[in-house]
């Protein structure tokens, strides 16, 4: 988002926000934003998305994308072992499906956790 500063005819300054478009968002950003929209509910459709821009990524700037699946939390060592294991089948199919099976393990982690009862009045600072 981009934050623009003018000053208006009152003298008062005044904040314009600018969300960036589509072209401007990296394709990391990209593959971030569709993590948003992953669900237990998720369609071939987000797979088919993330999978054109791994395919870009692996392409374009394949650093990039090795720091983006750290930050996502996919597992070095399972990554390796599953792309050694299906050589001959499309990699960014296999990356989309780690990413997505990494999503919903977070996802089921936190109903887990947010269905403990809450602590008491005692237990509250």
């Amino acid at each position: 988002m981009k934050v623009v500063k003018a000053v208006n005819h009152h003298g008062l300054i005044e904040c314009l926000f600018y969300m960036p478009s589509e072209q401007s968002i990296s394709t990391s950003g990209k593959i971030i934003a569709t993590l948003s929209t992953i669900d237990e509910n998720s369609s071939g459709e987000i797979r088919q998305r993330l999978m054109d821009l791994i395919i870009e990524m692996i392409n374009t700037d394949f650093n990039a994308l090795i720091q983006l699946l750290y930050r996502i939390d996919i597992n070095e060592a399972n990554l390796k072992k599953t792309l050694e294991d299906n050589k001959g089948i499309n990699t960014a199919a296999l990356i989309s499906d780690l990413i997505i099976k990494r999503q919903l393990d977070k996802i089921e982690t936190r109903k887990r956790f947010s269905a403990r009862i809450p602590p008491g009045d005692d237990d509250s600072w």
